[in-house]
């Protein structure tokens, strides 16, 4: 994207915020805007700042990263946000992506990996990290328990929809699809919306549960 990516960093441990706010201050075309210390701190931070990505953490000792993603992600026009955890000891993963996160990180990721993940968000594509996606799936889908309430929601979509967001849950991005279907970008995007639109979803990952909850 042409614009600068403004980036909220939030999490209690300071040495994790600097870290990250080192680290993404030094990539191109990404400025650390601000740091929250915790959940409750946020959208005082967000207007103040109006950031285009929030970096999350879950466990924050007063107001949560769940409940500060549903604060968020309620806004007019939010910025997108993606959740830090150490996956195996945080169950409310799942959780905060069905609350509207564009993806989760690890907190060991690699830091070129966390720029991508900071740049692909704020062009609108999830960011799933591939070496836990499937168990994150495989949970959703044993979680939801409304395979056929996924399936009747996925039967509104017209056929080209339905692909897209297949496509979706697959992971591919907006280029991808337009080049497997043999469409243009804009119609990709068109029905990108469409989709959201119908399924009432908020984004590409919430789009990507519900076809994993009716494939289950």
């Amino acid at each position: 994207m042409d614009r600068e990516i403004r980036v909220l960093v939030v999490d209690d441990d300071a040495l994790v915020r600097g870290a990250l706010t080192m680290m993404l201050d030094g990539a191109d075309g990404i400025r650390v805007a601000g740091e929250a210390t915790d959940g409750d701190e946020v959208p005082a931070l967000v207007d103040a700042h109006a950031p285009h990505v929030v970096l999350m953490d879950l466990r924050m000792a007063r107001v949560g990263g769940l409940a500060a993603t549903k604060r968020v992600r309620e806004r007019p026009d939010p910025p997108e946000v993606v959740v830090l955890t150490t996956f195996d000891s945080d169950e409310n993963v799942l959780h905060a992506l069905r609350a509207g996160a564009s993806g989760f990180l690890l907190k060991d990721t690699p830091p070129a990996q966390i720029v991508e993940a900071v740049h692909r968000v704020a062009a609108g594509d999830p960011m799933l990290s591939p070496s836990v996606t499937r168990r994150l799936m495989d949970q959703a889908g044993a979680e939801a328990g409304s395979r056929e309430e996924a399936r009747a929601a996925l039967r509104t979509l017209s056929e080209r929809e339905y692909d897209v967001a297949v496509a979706i849950a697959r992971g591919r991005s907006n280029a991808e699809i337009a080049s497997e279907a043999y469409m243009s970008l804009s119609t990709v995007k068109a029905h990108v919306s469409h989709v959201l639109a119908k399924l009432d979803l908020e984004n590409r990952t919430q789009i990507a549960l519900l076809v994993h909850d009716a494939e289950r």
